[in-house]
């Protein structure tokens, strides 16, 4: 016997959301445009490092990914009822308050953050815990929005240097290492934050995480996948840097360094990411016909069931009552007292600041500079940047700002110990030229020379009340022209007296 079926038998039924999964999405992307809009300056910030940073150019994929994973789930998503849920409500309070935080202190990984937390909680409240269950992984891979990742560069730095330099004395070249300078017979190399892999290394994370959960099923496959896609890039990392060194020691410093910005840019991690996926290939245990979770599991009422509507509101409410305590915050700024000079000190004649090196603080609302010269000829420059209140783009310190700025013909070659309480850095200029800078911060009565501390106190004036001026004090000397940079300081800070009181002076606090 023959038995003819129609072909459309033989096709998948066509996903079919209802009246009330339209609404819903509709719902989500108006919250979603009204927080983004509410905080447009932090996405444009993001939208900016995402387009011009290439260390977190992979989060310009993260938001179709998320799309994807969603659309991966669409069909056992249609069978799942979406409903408001104010619980989440919660979760955009806790973001709520971390972006607080973080445009208090000037931590931009916690805007981001926090905003990333908002839109997660603004989701959950519209959709339902059930919904939220369904979504579980696309809405924790919203977290690779945030750019964070620059913590591991210096320890990076140090890991590529501890890898070359064996590579190195085995196949011949003679090298030197000093901080993050490595010389051989025909040039120097600095293994900067560039070099470091870091920018690799986050992308690899987030890349890993998604294989992990898209192609494996069982957790200790995806905690081992995850490892060796950690791993790889940065072994990868440390034969490249060898590479370069290698062949600039057998061509030239120049033919090597073009070629390897040519590899690192365009083949590098190409070429580490199918490494890394056709090596944890064989493993793969997820069928890709398997569904992504079981509706039948995501029927029952929760609690806390609300409208979605008033949930809706609910997050932009809360939202907004940050954004107006954050603009109360603002308002309580102090100016700086009337303009001043870098003073007077006995044993030291002040001169004009000389033009081989000045500290970068483009945003200071007062920098001043000089040179002191003492009876032996000694010189020490000192730099003070004063502010009247830090906020977004006006911060004490980050990135590029300080003692070396970004793309600077200075390069930090390492920490050194510190100098009464300060901050001390060796860095190397044009002609290897060598200074020792010494960094200190005063905030909030503190003086430090610890970023994350000018963080924490700038953090506790804002939240607390107190004077908002800010000043960062710099001296810096250079190494071997009229003797050691470290006991020229010292000397030097032994006739300024306390860096707190110069800082106070300066910005006139009381």
């Amino acid at each position: 016997m023959t038995v003819h079926m129609p072909m459309h038998q033989f096709r998948p039924p066509a996903v079919r959301f209802h009246g009330r999964w339209t609404r819903a999405a509709a719902m989500l992307a108006a919250s979603w445009a009204a927080l983004l809009l509410l905080f447009r300056r932090d996405t444009a910030d993001l939208a900016a490092i995402y387009w011009t940073n290439t260390t977190f150019g992979h989060c310009l994929f993260v938001a179709p990914v998320i799309g994807w994973l969603v659309w991966q789930r669409r069909r056992e998503l249609a069978l799942v009822r979406p409903e408001g849920w104010w619980p989440a409500l919660l979760l955009v309070a806790a973001g709520g308050f971390g972006w607080l935080l973080g445009d208090a202190a000037g931590v931009a990984l916690l805007r981001h953050l926090g905003l990333v937390m908002m839109l997660q909680g603004a989701a959950v409240s519209v959709l339902g815990l059930n919904v939220a269950r369904a979504l579980l992984f696309p809405l924790g891979y919203m977290l690779f929005l945030v750019p964070f990742g620059d913590f591991f560069e210096p320890p990076l730095q140090q890991l590529t240097i501890a890898m070359v330099m064996p590579l190195l004395h085995l196949f011949g070249v003679p090298a030197s290492v000093d901080g993050v300078l490595i010389t051989t017979s025909n040039g120097y190399f600095e293994v900067a934050e560039a070099c470091s892999g870091s920018k690799f290394l986050i992308a690899m994370i987030a890349y890993g995480v998604l294989v992990a959960n898209v192609c494996y099923r069982t957790w200790p496959r995806r905690a081992a996948f995850l490892a060796m896609a950690l791993v790889v890039p940065v072994i990868a990392n440390g034969v490249r840097a060898f590479g370069t060194i290698y062949a600039a020691w057998w061509t030239s410093v120049e033919q090597a360094t073009g070629m390897d910005h040519i590899v690192y840019g365009w083949f590098f991690f190409a070429f580490v990411m199918a490494a890394v996926l056709a090596i944890g290939w064989r493993w793969f245990d997820r069928d890709p016909d398997a569904p992504w979770f079981d509706p039948a599991a995501l029927q029952a009422p929760v609690p806390g069931r609300a409208d979605r509507i008033l949930t809706a509101l609910g997050a932009l409410l809360i939202a907004s009552l940050f954004l107006s305590w954050s603009s109360a915050i603002a308002a309580r700024t102090t100016p700086l007292g009337p303009p001043v000079e870098l003073p007077q000190i006995a044993g030291w004649r002040r001169q004009p600041a000389a033009p081989d090196w000045s500290p970068n603080f483009p945003a200071a609302d007062r920098f001043l500079q000089a040179r002191y010269v003492d009876r032996a000829g000694r010189t020490v420059d000192v730099a003070v940047a004063l502010y009247a209140q830090q906020h977004e783009g006006k911060e004490l310190v980050g990135f590029g700002i300080g003692a070396i700025r970004q793309n600077d013909r200075w390069v930090r070659v390492a920490d050194v110990a510190p100098v009464a309480d300060g901050h001390a850095i060796r860095m190397v200029g044009p002609e290897r030229v060598e200074r020792r800078t010494v960094s200190w911060y005063r905030v909030g009565g503190t003086l430090t020379g610890s970023d994350n501390r000018v963080k924490i106190e700038t953090l506790k004036t804002k939240l607390l009340g107190g004077d908002q001026s800010a000043a960062a004090v710099l001296i810096s000397a250079e190494q071997g022209a009229n003797g050691d940079a470290g006991a020229t300081i010292q000397d030097f800070l032994e006739a300024l007296g306390p860096v707190e009181a110069l800082a106070d002076e300066l910005t006139g606090a009381r």
